[in-house]
Formats: structure tokens, sequence, C-alpha cells
């Protein structure tokens, strides 16, 4: 199990580090850092966990998070494309606390709880995003700024709906790491409460409580979340019926399934792939 506080090479010599990930999936565990992080999703799609928040995720997304606020991609390992995400990390307090600076801090602020932006106005900053690998020093510093000013000014949402801006003990991270390792790989079938308590070495209704207090909702409640947001994936990728898919993802009722996803999308499963469909089956 790799720790949940992702150490990351930055110290007095480097305040800001730019990277591409580029591989077949998405390694890292749900982990935190006292970092700020900006993430582009250049290809893959799946399911993406920000603080309490989880949704799917697609090419094109741009991701802002604040400081020690938890989150993974887990990417559908069955899509035939790599997993390739450009990101910039940089440490707390490297802009000073000044009136000209005030909106980038106030993004930041709001970034406790995770933004992502309108696609359509940040287009025109992804060829920005894309040259952080290979800026370094000043060039790199100077970017960033003029970035976060770009983005101050854009239109975003909110992910989480609670922030996060204290460290989460590492034994809490590290449960919650077992626990979405475990759903990743388990959500197909009915999944019993006692095993997500004897993975983690408590009882249920200690479990319970840890559960809801960090992800906002029941275990059960987070684990049709993530169910019904798959099942939305399949839709797309796939020519299963809606019966297939919806026994696949773990349901044993279809009508259960089918008002679980109404309740989700406001709308059925047929017309959501009718909507969205753009006919190319991987």
């Amino acid at each position: 199990m790799k720790p949940i506080l992702e150490p990351l090479p930055l110290g007095e010599q480097k305040s800001i580090i730019g990277f591409c990930f580029d591989k077949k999936d998405f390694e890292t565990p749900w982990h935190f850092h006292p970092q700020h992080e900006l993430t582009f999703i250049e290809e893959s799609v799946g399911t993406k966990f920000i603080g309490d928040y989880v949704g799917g995720y697609q090419p094109g997304e741009l991701v802002l998070l604040r400081s020690n606020l938890p989150h993974c991609w887990k990417n559908n390992t069955e899509h035939p494309t790599n997993s390739k995400s450009f990101v910039v990390q940089w440490n707390m307090g490297i802009f000073p606390a000044v009136p000209e600076l005030e909106s980038i801090h106030q993004l930041m602020k709001f970034a406790s709880k995770g933004l992502i932006f309108d696609k359509a106005e940040v287009e025109h900053l992804i060829p920005i995003i894309k040259t952080f690998p290979i800026l370094s020093g000043q060039a790199l510093y100077i970017q960033l700024l003029n970035l976060l000013s770009e983005l101050s000014n854009a239109t975003y949402s909110t992910l989480s709906a609670a922030s996060f801006t204290d460290d989460i003990p590492s034994e809490y991270g590290s449960r919650m790491a077992k626990i979405h390792d475990f759903v990743a790989v388990n959500y197909g079938r009915k999944i019993y409460l006692k095993e997500l308590a004897d993975l983690v070495s408590m009882s249920e209704q200690s479990f319970s409580r840890f559960f809801t207090k960090m992800m906002g909702r029941p275990f059960f409640t987070f684990l049709n979340d993530y169910r019904v947001n798959i099942a939305a994936r399949m839709l797309l990728d796939s020519d299963e019926s809606i019966a297939q898919i919806g026994f696949a993802c773990g349901y044993e009722s279809l009508p259960f399934f089918h008002k679980k996803f109404n309740e989700a999308f406001g709308i059925s499963p047929a017309k959501y792939r009718k909507k969205y469909f753009t006919g190319s089956v991987h």
C-alpha cells in the first residue's frame, strides 16, 4: 500500500513542479499532499474522487485542488487509450499576500472544495499548461502566476461539498485508500458492510461513522454514486444492453437501477445513451 501522504520533490531549491503522466493506468491511490495541484486530463475516461465528490471524468477536464484535498482519478481499464495528464504542483505561500494577487488567493480559497473549469473558456490555456514540464526557474514561476491570474477570471464549478484544509491523519488516509481500491475491484457484486469493516480492522458501527465523516455520506450512498457513474460511462463506451450494464455494475434489480440512474442524471439510461452516444463504441 502506497503512503497516503504523497511526498513531492519540492523544498528549498524548488517550489513548483510540472510533469506529464502518460501510462496505461492512473496508479496513485486516494491521497493528499500539502501542495496545491492543477491537473489537465488529456486522455482516458473514468471516475474522479475529489474530497467527498465522486463522478465521471473525460478528456479536456481542468481541475484545481488546494493543498490537503484528498483526490484520485481511476481510469476505465477497458478503455483503449493511455491515461495521460499534465500536472502542476506548487508549495503554499509562494505568491505573496499582496492586494494585486487577491483574485488568485480567493481562487485558491475556493479550491479547497476542488474546482473544475468551463472547457470552452480555458481551452486557450491548455497549450500553456503543456509547457510546464519543460520550464524551470523564473520562467516556471511567472508562467504559473500568469496562468492562475487567467483562471481566476474563468467560470468554474465546485466539486466537493466539504472543504479539506487540514491534514488528514495518515491512518485515515490509508483506510480510505484500501476502501477505494476494494470498491474499484468489487463494485459489480453485492458488497457487505462487514467486508469493509474487516478490511480496515474496525467494527461495522465504527466503520459507518468513520466513512460518513470522511466522505460526507454513508458508504452505500457512496457505492451507488460510484456504480451509477460507471454505468453512465458504459452506456457510451459499450454496446451492451441497459440490463447487462445495470447487472454488471452491481444492481440486482433493473427497476432500482433505473430509479437510481434517474435520480443521478435526471434522465433514463436509454435517453442518456441516445443523448450522448457518439457512435464510437470501443
